[in-house]
């Protein structure tokens, strides 16, 4: 719901043909949609280009629907650029939902290769169609799983991207995953221990039943952290069954992934970033808080520039800090 009534940008949608999606084992879409922003009286040319990544059951595409009592993605742009908090951008919004709900931004052998996805088929369409971004002029930031694959693509990728934003990001694997092992066992024993006749069951069900999300979660990051072709959807839990214990070769392939593990052998890419923006909520229901300080110190610890900042309030409908990393990212990137 728009609430800057000056000049409006566009939105353009593109199609983009995976090769590296194809052949995926869910047996989700090579075709992924890309819907991306452009501010009012540009073509794309010369501009810097950001790249939104959502959280988890949902889509880049939601951020450009019409929505009730608040901004969209596109209208928050307008306000940003309107009001002169921020230089005009580009803004890709891609659309990288799957089977099990979304993924984490990383290649995986279930979900699929989505790292590659966005850095070797989505950025060179993009730059290519619009003449944006380019070597030191991308950014990447997220909310939630969103976040995570912010943060994880600094790491890993500050070649290619110059800016992130992770905006209570995934991290602090043992406290925001492992208290939902026992509920996800339980959850499960209601369709004798099997992921397959739970997960279809939820899947023809008319109605999603209450209380499945975390179930869902859990699953989704099985199949993105410890995949397991050989396995239905690739998904294998880190515990035993029956006594909720933790398979310590398995939760090994989750930990790799966690950024505050992960700081420690990548921390030193963060130093080629013209900005790095850390939040996350002090009353975050999912525990992210406590990841996020850790590796806040970390960063302090090893010299890492970057801007860390908590606030009053919990997981949940917390979009409008972008109106705090989006103008740091941008202004980074056109200096």
């Amino acid at each position: 719901m728009r609430k800057f009534f000056g000049p409006m940008g566009s939105v353009s949608r593109l199609i983009i043909e995976s090769d590296v999606l194809r052949g995926n084992i869910l047996g989700d879409s090579m075709a992924r949609a890309v819907d991306v922003y452009i501010p009012a009286d540009h073509d794309g040319r010369g501009l810097p280009l950001l790249v939104d990544l959502v959280g988890i059951t949902s889509s880049g595409l939601s951020q450009t629907n019409w929505a009730a009592f608040r901004e969209n993605m596109p209208e928050r742009l307008d306000r940003l650029i309107g009001e002169q908090r921020m230089p005009p951008v580009v803004v890709a919004f891609p659309d990288c939902f799957t089977r099990i709900g979304g993924n984490q931004y990383i290649n995986s052998a279930a979900t699929g290769a989505w790292e590659d996805f966005l850095i070797k088929e989505m950025l060179p369409a993009i730059e290519q169609r619009f003449g944006c971004g380019g070597a030191g002029r991308r950014g990447v930031y997220g909310k939630s799983s969103g976040g995570y694959g912010a943060i994880t693509h600094a790491l890993r990728h500050s070649d290619i991207w110059s800016a992130a934003a992770c905006h209570s990001g995934d991290m602090g694997f043992e406290l925001c995953y492992l208290p939902d092992m026992p509920a996800t066992l339980r959850s499960l024993s209601g369709a004798g221990n099997s992921i397959e006749q739970w997960w279809r069951k939820v899947e023809e069900a008319t109605k999603r039943p209450d209380g499945t999300f975390a179930t869902m979660n859990i699953l989704a990051m099985a199949a993105s952290y410890d995949p397991d072709p050989a396995e239905f959807l690739g998904m294998r839990l880190p515990v035993t069954f029956d006594t909720c214990e933790v398979i310590e070769e398995r939760w090994a392939n989750w930990m790799r992934h966690d950024p505050v593990v992960a700081v420690e052998t990548l921390g030193d890419n963060l130093r080629n970033l013209k900005a790095l923006y850390i939040d996350c909520g002090e009353r975050d229901q999912f525990n992210l808080l406590y990841g996020a300080r850790r590796l806040a110190r970390r960063l302090r610890e090893l010299g890492v520039a970057h801007r860390y900042e908590e606030f009053p309030d919990n997981h949940s409908g917390v979009e409008y800090r972008m109106d705090e990393s989006l103008p740091f990212l941008v202004h980074a990137l056109v200096a």
